[in-house]
């Protein structure tokens, strides 16, 4: 049994880290970047950091990816858990509630940035590992899902890819983290799409043809010259990363999902 109070406070801890001090590995690069705003940019992390102030207006929807073992107990539902941790950080901090309970009529906000995006995957084992985005609205307008022929070939995926970043990548504040899902269904290829987002920009696919056709796309997305912010200098991507799945011999889907220069996200586990 894992204690509900247990997973809370250490989701709290990691969604207020995500959203007031910068990804060491989005540090690393930002820092060595002279371009247009170099030294605004830096500025408002470090200032972030130490008045404990995010590091955007746009503290975005946060979006859980739940690994759980299949001996593991929980006090309640892992859902109920996660949106009252997210309930409480976004009341207790100065984060903006981004939330509307109704997606098309009313849209009135929730006042709680709650519900929360919940995927639960279940996996052998005691442990739970709890993965998330801070998502912010203006990466999350990118994702795009195109269901491909089944005949299409890798040069096609990379077409597609690179005319969709091509023709879109500077409204979502570059340099990007680019996520791609292929095959399944089309939901499990967005899903997919998500989930390369959480890995580390230094990561690769187990396969080496996925591993190859990451570093090809990174290389050609730079070549772009879209750079930080849309002002053409530096780079345009920090990564690219890819998973897939197997899919009906009829269809090809191919998603592409997108984080913004921040790439706010966070990783915590569990030992029952």
């Amino acid at each position: 049994m894992i204690n509900k109070h247990v997973i809370s406070e250490k989701i709290k801890k990691a969604i207020v880290e995500a959203n007031i001090k910068i990804n060491p590995e989005v540090e690393e690069i930002i820092e060595r970047y002279e371009g247009p705003f170099s030294d605004i940019i830096k500025e408002n992390y470090r200032v972030s950091k130490e008045e404990k102030l995010p590091l955007c207006q746009d503290t975005g929807i946060v979006e859980f990816f739940v690994f759980i073992g299949h001996e593991v107990k929980l006090e309640e539902p892992i859902e109920e858990t996660l949106n009252r941790a997210v309930g409480e950080v976004y009341s207790e901090y100065p984060f903006r509630y981004s939330i509307v309970s109704d997606p098309l009529f009313e849209r009135i906000n929730t006042g709680t940035n709650t519900p929360a995006i919940v995927h639960i995957f279940q996996v052998k084992g005691k442990s739970l590992e709890i993965r998330f985005l801070v998502k912010g609205g203006g990466s999350e307008n990118l994702t795009v899902l195109r269901m491909m022929t089944p005949t299409s070939d890798v040069e096609k995926v990379k077409e597609f890819v690179i005319e969709h970043i091509k023709e879109h990548g500077a409204k979502a504040c570059p340099p990007l983290h680019v996520g791609i899902g292929i095959g399944g269904t089309a939901d499990k290829a967005l899903l997919l799409s998500k989930l390369a987002l959480t890995k580390s920009f230094k990561e690769r696919n187990k396969d080496p043809k996925y591993a190859g056709l990451e570093k090809e796309l990174e290389k050609e997305l730079n070549f772009l010259g879209i750079g930080f912010q849309g002002l053409g200098k530096g780079i345009t991507v920090y990564s690219v990363h890819i998973e897939h799945f197997p899919t009906h011999i009829a269809t090809l889907p191919v998603a592409v999902s997108v984080d913004c220069y921040l790439c706010r996200r966070g990783k915590v586990t569990f030992e029952d």
